[in-house]
């Protein structure tokens, strides 16, 4: 199970940090990734980070700008959010796959979160 939350309003160019905490299973094992999803938009790919924590990947519009992370010991996951733009306002979702396979399509994850939703906006 997982559960993301910090989600909120914040006006552009600020910065939020998102949390998505693993209530079952061995988090250690899982590769974990943040996506989003705007109104009448396809789900996007944000970032992904394997299990160690030793590789990690961002989407085009994301880069430079979100940093994901990860602490094993609390089973938590983090998307440290700067800059943020009206165009990043979405549901953001965490979701997991047990391993090492590094994969930015959603499809390639079985476990998800409920979401969080983040609005941009002045």
């Amino acid at each position: 199970h997982l559960a993301e939350a910090g989600g909120g309003l914040v006006q552009p160019g600020g910065s939020l940090r998102l949390s998505c905490v693993a209530s079952a299973g061995s988090f250690s094992a899982y590769r974990m990734a943040w996506f989003r999803q705007a109104p009448r938009k396809e789900r996007e790919f944000v970032a992904t980070i394997n299990p160690a924590g030793s590789d990690i990947v961002y989407g085009n519009a994301v880069q430079g700008r979100f940093t994901i992370s990860r602490d094993n010991a609390k089973n938590t996951l983090f998307l440290q959010m700067t800059g943020l733009k009206p165009e990043d306002t979405a549901v953001y979702y965490c979701a997991g796959r047990l391993g090492w396979t590094q994969t930015t399509s959603g499809a390639g994850y079985a476990s998800w979160g409920q979401g969080t939703q983040v609005t941009v906006s002045s």
